[in-house]
């Protein structure tokens, strides 16, 4: 069905788009800022995804049944994630300059942080002094 070189070529990129969208998932999960943390995932997710659909195409080719859709796919991948990374962005930095701090939550209740009991949750500086 495929030949030698296509093969070598559709392996190395499942590898390279495994390895890339790997790179994306743990800096999301490791990274601590959340500017940091968007970088990983738009820019290393998106060459994962795009290479994995780049085998898919490759493969399509080899076995003599085109198919153009994951072309289309790359296509809307490569020009909406940087986009909808803009915007996210864009809102952090707004939402930086928020005066309202946010609610305390229930007792029960933890925010998405790495803490696990209430003391271990960082207070707000307002409340450090009282």
């Amino acid at each position: 069905m495929t030949h030698g070189y296509i093969d070598i070529a559709i392996a190395a990129a499942l590898v390279i788009g495994g390895l890339f969208t790997l790179v994306g998932s743990v800096g999301l999960l490791k990274l601590r800022a959340p500017m940091a943390r968007l970088h990983a995932p738009t820019k290393a997710s998106t060459l994962g995804v795009g290479s994995i659909l780049l085998a898919s195409v490759l493969f399509a080719f080899a076995s003599d049944a085109p198919s153009y859709h994951e072309l289309l796919i790359i296509a809307f991948l490569f020009m909406t994630a940087p986009v909808s990374a803009y915007f996210i962005s864009k809102v952090h930095i707004h939402l930086q300059n928020q005066r309202d701090p946010l609610p305390k939550p229930a007792r029960d209740r933890i925010w998405a942080t790495m803490a696990k009991r209430e003391e271990d949750t960082p207070s707000l500086p307002e409340e450090q002094g009282k």
